[in-house]
């Protein structure tokens, strides 16, 4: 297992501060990047959007926000229901939208899966790859999400 350079976790956390800023124009604030505890589930905050990643790496990135936070987030995009189903929709394309970014700066070789996304409590959400994933908290509007990169290169 190889560690992410401090550069590499900077992408993760310039790619939801950009999303952010690009739906709300409201930047978010990062509080702190971590490792997360050696045998603790990483957190679940009601709606989590996970995308497996494969190929020349392994392991997943997921965000997971609170219902409100995801609310407030689809009234700034204009969007009238607040529907569970939107609400799982749009923490899948803010993952996604991630992902995609940490594809563009790691290249071809990450390949990111579609989407899995989960309302309620995502007691099933484990590190797939490292025992200690890095966790990115981000603040908005009072509210709080977490960003869990939980990646490495194969070897």
């Amino acid at each position: 297992m190889s560690d992410l350079k401090e550069e590499e976790i900077r992408v993760f956390v310039d790619a939801v501060t950009h999303y952010f800023a690009q739906l709300t124009t409201d930047r978010p604030q990062v509080r702190g990047a971590y490792l997360g505890a050696g045998d603790v589930r990483p957190p679940s905050l009601g709606f989590s959007g996970l995308i497996p990643i494969s190929g020349g790496f392994q392991g997943s990135v997921y965000v997971s926000a609170p219902r409100a936070m995801l609310r407030h987030l689809l009234v700034a995009a204009q969007e009238s229901s607040q529907s569970d189903e939107n609400l799982l929709d749009l923490v899948g394309e803010v993952a996604n939208t991630i992902a995609g970014n940490a594809r563009r700066f790691f290249g071809e070789r990450m390949e990111i899966a579609v989407p899995v996304t989960i309302a309620g409590h995502a007691d099933t959400i484990r590190p797939r790859c490292r025992t200690r994933p890095y966790i990115i908290t981000v603040e908005w509007k009072g509210y709080t999400a977490q960003l869990v990169v939980d990646i490495d290169r194969k070897e």
